[in-house]
């Protein structure tokens, strides 16, 4: 299961996005998932690994894990997360949320998350939504806990009335390229430049 650290980058036009409007046939669709609270999954038989994952939105008590499961992808990719348990807290449950997360969880331990951020395209009136982070611990990987948290981040952004779900894969991170692709996101170009002005 690759894991990523999402640069910004340009989105494709929304001729080249996924249809969001209809559950893809050969995986869990909307309806299959629940509620957006949460969903129960069968896992299948892996050694050491719990029988019973859920997938589901966050909780305030699941913070310290999240920020430990940030740090560790982060470090995956050689960076460092000075992100602190009370700034995450505010950005997932303050007075202006900003960012929403999904976990997935057995037997009590957090063993993934996906962040999702709204997106909008103004001269079309559309939302869509980014899939920031996806991140599978080491012991979990390969097991479908990366597609179930895809298909949750779809419900959620189904959900909240967006067209697509975009998501960004380092250009030489070729198995998150084929992960994705197999997820039927569609891949675009990478045009124009970003600016960037630090606020003081």
């Amino acid at each position: 299961m690759p894991t990523l650290s999402s640069p910004p980058v340009s989105h494709p036009p929304l001729s080249h996005l996924p249809d969001l409007t209809r559950p893809s046939s050969d995986r869990t669709s909307a309806q299959q998932l629940g509620s957006p609270a949460g969903l129960d999954l069968q896992a299948a038989a892996v050694p050491d690994r719990a029988p019973l994952v859920t997938i589901r939105s966050a909780r305030a008590g699941d913070i310290p894990a999240l920020c430990a499961m940030i740090a560790e992808l982060a470090a995956h990719h050689g960076d460092t997360a000075p992100l602190d348990a009370d700034t995450l807290a505010r950005d997932l449950f303050g007075p202006v949320p900003w960012i929403t997360a999904l976990v997935a969880e057995a037997a009590g331990t957090l063993i993934g998350y996906a962040i999702l951020v709204p997106l909008y395209r103004a001269q079309l009136g559309v939302r869509g939504m980014d899939l920031h982070h996806l991140f599978v611990r080491d012991a979990h990987r390969g097991t479908g806990i990366g597609r179930h948290l895809v298909a949750k981040a779809r419900q959620e952004a189904r959900r909240a009335g967006c067209a697509y779900l975009s998501v960004s894969a380092a250009t030489g991170n070729v198995q998150a390229h084929r992960f994705y692709e197999s997820e039927d996101f569609t891949p675009g170009p990478v045009t124009g430049m970003r600016y960037v002005q630090a606020l003081r």
